[in-house]
């Protein structure tokens, strides 16, 4: 019964932090959207105009799944306190991988899809079509998730709304370094003017070289991550045969309290590190 009201205690604590930090971050992108925006309320407090944002919708869902597997594992299956708790953080350490995983996939589609959509732009730009036609001619070719904020962008600056400004808020709301060298790209152009199709030609090549680059580190690096999901997968394969030579020795040490601990604390260990080898990883450039 104590245990059982440790966790529940635990997992409130958790629910009442993700709820908390939700709130304040939603409060801080409203203040951010009226500080930054580019129209006006009826008091001439100005509003940002454009409110889509790229950010990750279910960072919360991974620790969510392990305070669930860790109540199933609790009420169902009635194991020690140890085994809840490894359970728990080993479930929600993965799973916020595979959300990191997805994430990044997500964001280099983006990468992608602006690079073929800064092709489009030169080809109309060499034809002498302006910033605003070219934009609209990579619209008609693109596909989502780029093209609802290609969309904005021109919607905006044919609504009449500053075009440097329009470019800035884009690098805001997708807060990617292709991006950003995009719009810095178009602001400096629509200010002072100059061939926009050698800029652009140079900006696109320059987005598909860090795509590349960003692909042959993740080949190199796939081969290590297999390397440590191998010797984990090896650890249990040995916990096994342990297992099968003396049974009753290894059901004694899971159930001790001593084992219970080096048990639990051996799975949080592995989950942790898959963790730190995908975080060494990733490429930061």
């Amino acid at each position: 019964m104590f245990q059982a009201s440790l966790f529940f205690g635990w997992f409130a604590l958790i629910a009442l932090v993700a709820v908390g930090w939700r709130g304040a971050r939603r409060r801080e992108l409203a203040w951010q959207r009226l500080a930054e925006g580019g129209g006006m309320l009826a008091d001439g407090e100005r509003v940002r105009i454009g409110t889509r944002r790229l950010h990750r919708h279910w960072i919360w869902a991974p620790w969510v799944l392990g305070a669930i597997a860790s109540l199933v594992v609790l009420l169902v299956f009635r194991l020690s306190t140890p085994y809840v708790i490894a359970l728990g953080l080993m479930i929600g350490l993965l799973a916020s991988q595979v959300e990191s995983f997805l994430a990044a996939r997500h964001a280099a589609k983006l990468e992608t899809q602006l690079a073929d959509a800064i092709d489009i732009m030169i080809g109309a730009v060499g034809a002498g079509a302006s910033v605003g036609t070219a934009i609209e001619a990579a619209i008609t070719e693109c596909r989502a998730p780029l093209l609802p904020y290609l969309e904005e962008v021109a919607g905006r600056i044919r609504l009449g709304d500053e075009a440097a400004e329009v470019f800035r808020s884009l690098a805001q709301r997708v807060p990617l370094e292709t991006f950003l060298l995009f719009t810095s790209a178009l602001s400096v152009h629509w200010e002072v003017g100059g061939k926009l199709s050698s800029t652009l030609t140079t900006v696109g090549r320059t987005i598909r070289d860090r795509i590349e680059v960003s692909r042959r580190i993740r080949s190199n690096t796939a081969q290590s991550q297999f390397s440590t999901l191998a010797i984990i997968g090896l650890t249990y394969f040995i916990a096994v045969i342990v297992w099968r030579n003396g049974p009753e020795q290894m059901e004694e040490f899971v159930r001790s309290s001593v084992g219970s601990w080096f048990v639990a604390g051996s799975v949080v260990l592995q989950a942790v590190g898959i963790v730190w080898m995908n975080l060494i990883s990733k490429p930061r450039f």
